[in-house]
């Protein structure tokens, strides 16, 4: 059970203004002895500070009051040692994760969001973003000019890449270790609330990814407070796996129970994306992701949270509801169309995308079930099975993207995969993205066709960067065609400031790139204003294959077979012709024919222009694309008798 503060505070854990120029501090290290705070009150790095003693609890926690005002400065001492420790909980880093820790006070920013509601997980557009290189100074201030672009394309969810405390200029977020502090080389803590507070005024909300697996290696403290941060119980591949179930687990459970509220109350965060679930390891009664996401739907007090989770094993647990013996999240990361996706675009098939073949029926199956492997053997696991049963999960739940952080910088160079495949298959590609029943996601950059390429970018201690270069060496000869000594020579290095800058969007290309990001555009308006696509309703597609490369999707609306019905034809492959076309899926309503929505072949985004699918007996795919048709009356009534009249 969490341990009672012993005065009135907010949280449980950290530095607390209680009155101006006093701060309430407390902290867990249970096999400590003595514990004081050494405290710079006017914010002077350089100061020598005024140390004080705090109380011991008796129950492994240390607090009391000093003399300390926001922005104060502040480490710990511990048994009277040498060396002063940053705050575990610490809400600000002002230099990097090795220094002092400084006092914030999260009243003093005025928020405008009172009228905002959050947003649900159904009916989104999610665009994935990193602070550091999403604009030229990289930092949330300048992400702010952004906003009203994002808006207006038809984002309605931002999922921002981890932003806690890490060392160096530059990093992922993964590797982070002050899980309280938003990093200072973004701007500081009310610069982040800023952003969210104008995200929101833009009707767009905004959700972190968080690392609740393992704690990054350079600039953390945590063992010098207590080793039972860490659990010897279970592996983890980043490092030494979170103690959510042994020996002193419960402060453990309330930090990062106290890390989630404090995110979702003091910067008014829409929810989560949690990063590699698989590692989150915990066998207690209630899994500890299922625990943060209700004690974050109380803190929102009746505002809508979106929790997502990134899952390799895909196991669809994550998303049944509580009273079904989940634990009730809202959606899950759908690998599965991704790596379909690149071998049709690309016909890349090794590694983890060799258990897929890129063909319509996947995405039918996509379409129609979400995760393509619900238990099935799967090669890649060494012949294991994959995923568990997602029938019954709503079509919102998964998260269908071409791009994210990961696959992008997996392509070994970082390119984006428009320039892997061909234009118009590519559109065709986005097409079904985009219009999709399922949730869909953008990378950044990638609604302009972004020539930025996005790499593994690292900027941590210098003892740490041969074992990080041969680590993300390694992990990249999993592809085959990157295992040469040729290849891995000219994989870029993750800690030259040229790696990192070379991943910075250039907005112009909004301009240079006009065809491409009207496309986008076009698609997303397309799905926000036309019900049937926009519905995503459960069991509400179904599909049919129509070739070697093609395929219908069927969107049914309020009455199936009425006039709100939606076609989505694909075709990966070259012209196809049906005469006939034995399919009920392509037959119009009674009295209707079907008519051409929206075409990928449109000269406007580079396209040879649109011809007729549907015109006198036959059905003509064309080439590489994507076309959406809607009923309309015929003109031509046709009969309808009953049997034997």
């Amino acid at each position: 059970m969490p341990h009672a503060p012993t005065v009135a505070r907010r949280y449980p854990i950290g530095a607390e203004l209680l009155a101006p120029g006093r701060t309430h501090f407390r902290v867990w290290a249970p096999n400590a002895k003595t514990m004081e705070v050494a405290v710079q009150p006017d914010g002077n790095r350089d100061a020598a500070p005024a140390v004080v003693e705090l109380a011991a609890e008796g129950n492994g926690y240390f607090s009391g009051e000093a003399a300390a005002g926001a922005g104060a400065l502040y480490r710990f001492r511990i048994d009277g040692g040498v060396q002063l420790y940053p705050d575990p909980a610490s809400r600000s880093q002002p230099l990097d994760p090795h220094n002092q820790s400084a006092v914030v006070d999260p009243a003093a920013f005025r928020w405008t969001d009172k009228k905002w509601k959050g947003r649900p997980m159904r009916g989104q557009v999610m665009y994935e973003l990193h602070v550091g290189t999403f604009t030229p100074e990289g930092t949330w201030a300048a992400a702010v000019r952004e906003l009203p672009a994002l808006a207006e394309l038809g984002v309605t969810v931002i999922e921002m890449m981890p932003v806690n405390e890490f060392a160096g200029q530059h990093n992922w977020g993964y590797d982070g270790v002050d899980f309280f502090a938003p990093a200072h080389v973004y701007g500081t803590p009310d610069d982040l609330r800023a952003f969210i507070d104008a995200a929101h005024a833009a009707g767009v909300a905004v959700i972190l990814d968080v690392v609740y697996n393992h704690f990054g290696p350079d600039g953390n403290y945590l063992r010098a407070f207590a080793e039972h941060y860490f659990s010897k119980k279970h592996p983890c591949e980043w490092g030494e796996a979170l103690n959510f179930d042994d020996v002193e687990n419960g402060p453990v459970r309330e930090f990062f129970l106290t890390n989630a509220r404090y995110w979702i109350e003091e910067f008014h965060f829409d929810g989560f994306r949690f990063d590699a679930t698989q590692s989150i390891f915990d066998s207690s009664e209630e899994f500890i992701l299922a625990a943060i996401v209700r004690e974050c739907r109380a803190a929102a007090k009746g505002r809508e949270l979106i929790m997502i989770a990134e899952n390799e094993p895909q196991a669809t647990k994550l998303v049944y509801p509580r009273e079904r013996g989940g634990d009730g999240l809202d959606g899950l990361w759908n690998d599965d169309f991704h790596h379909s996706a690149i071998i049709a675009l690309t016909g890349r098939s090794e590694s983890y995308y060799r258990d897929y073949r890129g063909t319509p029926q996947e995405y039918i199956s996509s379409a129609k079930y979400g995760y393509l492997y619900q238990g099935q053997w799967y090669g890649f696991h060494k012949g294991k099975r994959r995923g568990m049963s997602a029938f019954g999960v709503p079509p919102w739940a998964f998260v269908a993207f071409l791009e994210n952080h990961d696959q992008v910088a997996n392509t070994g160079d970082g390119k984006r995969l428009r320039f892997q495949t061909s234009p118009a298959k590519y559109r065709a590609m986005t097409a079904l993205l985009l219009l999709g029943p399922w949730t869909p996601m953008l990378f950044q950059g990638q609604e302009f066709g972004a020539s930025a390429d996005f790499l593994y970018f690292n900027d941590m201690g210098h003892d740490l960067y041969d074992p990080i270069r041969k680590g993300r060496a390694e992990g990249l000869k999993i592809f085959p065609s990157f295992a040469s000594a040729e290849t891995q020579s000219l994989l870029a290095d993750p800690f030259a400031a040229t790696t990192f800058t070379r991943c910075k969007l250039d907005f112009t290309e909004r301009e240079k790139n006009a065809a491409i990001y009207q496309l986008h555009r076009d698609l997303l308006k397309l799905r926000r204003e036309d019900a049937t696509f926009a519905a995503q309703r459960p069991g509400g597609v179904d599909g049919a294959v129509l070739g070697t490369n093609a395929f219908v999707l069927r969107f049914f609306g309020e009455q199936p077979g009425g006039d709100d019905d939606r076609l989505l034809v694909v075709n990966f492959g070259s012209l196809l012709e049906l005469a006939p076309a034995p399919e009920p899926l392509l037959a119009p309503p009674l009295g209707r024919r079907w008519e051409t929505v929206w075409t990928s072949e449109l000269p406007l985004y580079g396209g040879y222009g649109p011809v007729p699918v549907e015109a006198d007996g036959e059905w003509r795919l064309p080439a590489e694309a994507t076309v959406a048709l809607r009923p309309v009356p015929d003109g031509e009534v046709v009969a309808s008798e009953a049997p034997g009249a």
